[in-house]
Formats: structure tokens, sequence, C-alpha cells
């Protein structure tokens, strides 16, 4: 009989590969790889914060949060000044040194917090936030994982036309009574609001690779959007129930094991050109 644990593992990682095996794609046509290098800054510093909190008031969902609503401000930030005529690195590169700034900062009140309250259990948090662990996730954290994940999906499944469209031809959704700057934003804080959703069952060490190689893989595979689409979901999904599976025989966290078979897949696929 299947362990309640490894099933709650598996329902995880299928809402992370249906998010990732959609997003990936869009990452890779709209060049947004420099900015999941951002979402991992924001990432950071809203979970340094909400350690920070979560120390004061006993409450680890406070990372969570705190994660989202960081992550969420910093794309709608990065959106704006592209917006502003900036180019996509330089808003990013911008916003970033920022954010990276203020991680080190952050870091260093909680230093100093956690020697003021020793006595709370926080280095497992802290441990699965950054190598991501899924056969740690409670039933609560399925059920955000879940709900959280549906919200996204039928964002994406409503306006994916739309983020195809300014991923290609931004002036031209323009010229055709398309809100170019609401697309671009819509899709910033899709990007930003998965990451900080999936970033503790994927971790934070591995996320951008995990969230921008099935995509590449599939660019490199086929030129039709739906053979694309395709093959991102179903490598996504066979990817992440495989580091599963080898996980629990192995006790090593499955998001390494998935970055490991992708890479090679990618590499393969290179090398072979």
């Amino acid at each position: 009989m299947i362990s309640e644990y490894l099933l709650r593992a598996l329902l995880g990682g299928m809402m992370v590969s249906v998010l990732l095996g959609m997003l990936s794609p869009l990452i890779n046509m709209k060049g947004l790889a420099f900015l999941t290098h951002a979402i991992f800054h924001s990432l950071l510093f809203g979970a340094v914060l909400g350690m920070i909190l979560g120390l004061f008031f006993e409450n680890l969902s406070l990372i969570l949060w705190m994660a989202l609503i960081v992550t969420i401000l910093v794309v709608i930030l990065v959106a704006f000044l592209e917006d502003r005529g900036f180019g996509s690195d330089t808003a990013i590169g911008i916003i970033a040194s920022f954010i990276a700034g203020f991680t080190v900062l952050g870091f260093g009140i909680l230093y100093k917090v956690m020697a003021l309250k020793p006595y709370f259990a926080f280095s497992q948090s802290i441990v699965s936030y950054l190598t991501g662990e899924l056969f740690l996730i409670t039933l609560n954290d399925l059920f955000f994982l879940i709900l959280g994940g549906v919200v996204i999906f039928f964002v994406m499944l409503s306006f994916y036309r739309d983020f195809l469209f300014v991923s290609f031809d931004a002036e031209g959704l323009e010229s055709y009574s398309g809100n170019a700057r609401f697309y671009l934003t819509l899709l910033y804080v899709v990007v930003g609001a998965t990451g900080a959703l999936i970033v503790r069952t994927v971790g934070l060490i591995t996320l951008q690779v995990i969230a921008v190689l099935p995509g590449a893989i599939a660019l490199m595979l086929s030129n039709d959007l739906r053979k694309i689409l395709g093959v991102s979901l179903g490598l996504t999904l066979s990817v992440q129930v495989l580091s599963i599976i080898l996980a629990y025989f192995t006790d090593i966290p499955p998001s390494g094991i998935a970055t490991i078979i992708l890479g090679l897949v990618y590499g393969t696929l290179v090398l072979r050109r």
C-alpha cells in the first residue's frame, strides 16, 4: 500500500508539473530566464522577512506569504520599468541589485533575532525552502498548493494566447487594441506567484533550472506550439514522478534528481546537434 507522505509528494509533484509545464515555454519564448534570477532574489528576501516575522509570531506560514508578496511586488516593478522604456535585462538588473542588498541586510537582522529566540524550531523549514522537500509537505501545504495552482492554471489558460502575443509581438498586440502592458504585467505576476507557490517543493536552489529547462528542451524538439506545450508538460510530469520515486528509495531531495535528469536531457540534445 502506498505511503501517505509518498502520495502527498506525488500529488504535489503533479501540480508543480502542470504549472511549470505550461509556464516554461513562455519563459523561454519571452526570454524571461533572467527574470527567474530576479525571482530567486525576491523569494530569498521574502523568505528572510517571513523568517524574521515567523520567529516573532511563531508562525512558519508567514514565510510563504512574505515570499509571495515580495515576489509579486518585484515583478510588477520590473514590468513597470520595462513599460517606461528600460530593456528587460536592465530593469531586472536594477531591481535585483536592490533586492540582493536588502537580502544581505535581512540576514543580519535574522541572525540577531535568532539569537534572541533560540528555542524556536526553524532549521527544518530553512533547509526545505532551499533544497525543496516534497516528502515534508503537510495536508495543509498540499491543499494550499493545489488551490493556488488551480487559480494560476486557469489564469494561464484564459490568457495563454495573449501571453504568446506579448512574447512575440507586443507592438502588434497593442495595435490590435490589446493592452500589452496589462498582459506583460500579468505574465510577470504569474511567473512570480508560481515561483513563490512551488519554491518549498522544488527548492530555491534548483527553481531556476526546473523552470527554464523543460521549455528550452521542448523548443529544441519542435516548432509547433501544441507540440512544444505537450513536450514541456509531458517532460515535466515524467521527470517529477521519476525523481520522487528515486528519492523515495535514495533519500535524496527530488529537486536535485529532477535537475540532474533535465540537465542530462538538455546536454544530450545540445551535443547531438
